[in-house]
């Protein structure tokens, strides 16, 4: 253990004198030593809350055995989710079959679609997740998706009308204790539990990757500070998980807010890489990289790990890896591109599919043409591109051909699973698109892009930020060509 930095130091100093604190750690800057060198600075007890089994286990054998180190949904258990045991061990049922028990029995018609039985019943079922991942304490039309292909305001609330009298009878049946048609998850017992407004018996209380918080768990966590001083830690910049469901809890908390900055991953030159992304982002911190470390950026011709935009992207560069001959891992296995590709072979075959993101396409022939020329497709192109270039058939046998990530030679991962992880040595995918360009000329005529996105940002600095000893930009190298952004720190 190193002995503390400048800012480990005004931490220890503010969390003693009782400030509740959020503390902006960036990458690799280490944030649960810190954890721990604040709960061995005083005699009382505390609690450690994160989301991730993963991340619980680590700072169970890092931090002081004063601190109890559970997962949220662990916690939410031992208080309320164990009475509900049996249903979580109830074999699982097809979503379709569940739905006819809740009394969907035909499907319904939204404007020119027709939506079958099966794909309402997911609906419902997705419904009531989002409401137990929301602060909300009632369902509500906000919690209904949106399926790809209704996206007018007024078939979204049609859709809904149709949605909503199943989902509140799905979450009724959720309440027994003992039996029900609907299968009991993990989530539900979560949102039970923030739903009886607990009180964390705790002198204090850590809540760590606070940027990326459910808003059911952040609403338990604030609603503490009455009894326990409240510690926030997480990284602004890596809150990515917007899209299902998380919240960067961390900016607005009324709290003493201090930064972690000195990386103890990498050195200076990928800190210089990190902080230009950090600064087409709107948060607090800038990173120093360690001088002990020799790091270096550029070509990595055999890297261990290369990191996408996304799945799809994943399975372009698995295929890539296993044509060169190399023993590939996957990001926590390939279920998802099974799924998306046995979807496809479904809609090639002339079969509709009950995948979610695909079930309102009738044929393939519709999913190109929604993907080429529909603005909400976009994101779909590289996934037909994939299927028409390869098959599904060849997609699925990629699946099959990987290897367990203690076995492999690269291990093939989207930045979003990569978060929380490292390797000696990073490359970046070929999926990573620069701005387009505006309709500004520079001095030679040519286009100005537009500036990179705080979103793209983000990601690409959780991307970077992976790399100890070698960083391949790849498909981010465009970033050397885009005009630089004015820092606002």
């Amino acid at each position: 253990m190193h002995a503390p930095t400048d800012e480990q130091t005004y931490a220890i100093d503010a969390f003693r004198d009782g400030h509740h604190l959020v503390l902006q750690a960036g990458a690799g800057t280490g944030k649960t030593s810190t954890l721990g060198l604040l709960a061995a600075s005083t005699g009382r007890h505390g609690r450690y809350l994160a989301f991730n089994k993963d991340i619980a286990r680590d700072a169970a054998i890092r931090l002081p055995r004063s601190v109890l180190c559970k997962t949220a949904h662990a916690t939410a258990y031992a208080a309320l989710g164990h009475r509900y045991a049996e249903r979580l061990n109830c074999p699982r049922r097809p979503a379709w079959r569940i739905g006819h028990a809740l009394g969907i029995n035909s499907p319904v018609r939204i404007g020119h679609h027709e939506i079958s039985h099966r794909t309402l019943s997911h609906t419902v079922l997705r419904t009531v997740t989002r409401f137990c991942q929301s602060a909300d304490r009632a369902l509500a039309p906000r919690h209904v998706p949106v399926l790809r292909g209704l996206e007018k305001s007024n078939e979204r609330a049609q859709f809904a009308d149709e949605v909503m009298p199943f989902a509140h009878r799905a979450w009724a049946d959720l309440q027994n204790t003992e039996q029900g048609v609907v299968r009991f998850e993990h989530d539900h017992y979560l949102k039970m539990w923030a739903l009886t407004e607990p009180k964390i018996k705790a002198d204090f209380l850590f809540l760590d990757e606070a940027q990326d918080t459910n808003p059911v768990l952040e609403q338990v966590f604030a609603a503490q500070r009455g009894h326990a001083q409240l510690v926030m830690v997480g990284d602004s910049a890596q809150a990515i998980y917007g899209w299902r469901g998380a919240q960067d809890v961390m900016t607005g908390f009324d709290a003493t807010h201090l930064t972690l900055t000195r990386s103890f991953r990498f050195g200076p030159l990928l800190a210089e890489q990190a902080n230009r992304w950090l600064a087409f982002t709107d948060t607090p911190i800038r990173l120093t990289g360690s001088k002990t470390i020799p790091t270096k950026v550029g070509l990595v011709t055999y890297p261990d790990a290369v990191l996408c935009r996304t799945n799809i992207g994943a399975m372009t560069e698995v295929m890539k890896q296993l044509k060169i001959g190399r023993r590939v891992a996957l990001a926590r296995g390939g279920q998802e591109l099974n799924a998306l590709a046995l979807a496809a072979r479904d809609l090639k075959n002339g079969r509709r599919t009950a995948h979610p993101e695909l079930v309102l396409f009738p044929s393939w022939g519709e999913l190109q043409e929604y993907a080429e020329y529909d603005p909400a497709g976009r994101d779909l192109q590289p996934f037909v591109e994939l299927v028409d270039t390869h098959g599904p058939e060849a997609i699925i046998a990629a699946v099959d051909a990987l290897t367990k990530e203690d076995e492999a030679e690269v291990t093939v991962s989207t930045a979003h699973k990569a978060k929380g992880r490292e390797w000696p040595k990073v490359r970046i995918a070929d999926d990573f698109p620069p701005p387009p360009d505006s309709d500004q000329l520079d001095d030679n005529g040519r286009p100005i892009p537009e500036p990179v996105s705080d979103t793209d940002a983000r990601l690409a600095y959780v991307a970077v930020t992976r790399a100890r000893r070698q960083l391949d930009l790849g498909g981010l190298a465009w970033i050397e060509d885009q005009p630089a952004a004015v820092d606002r720190v």
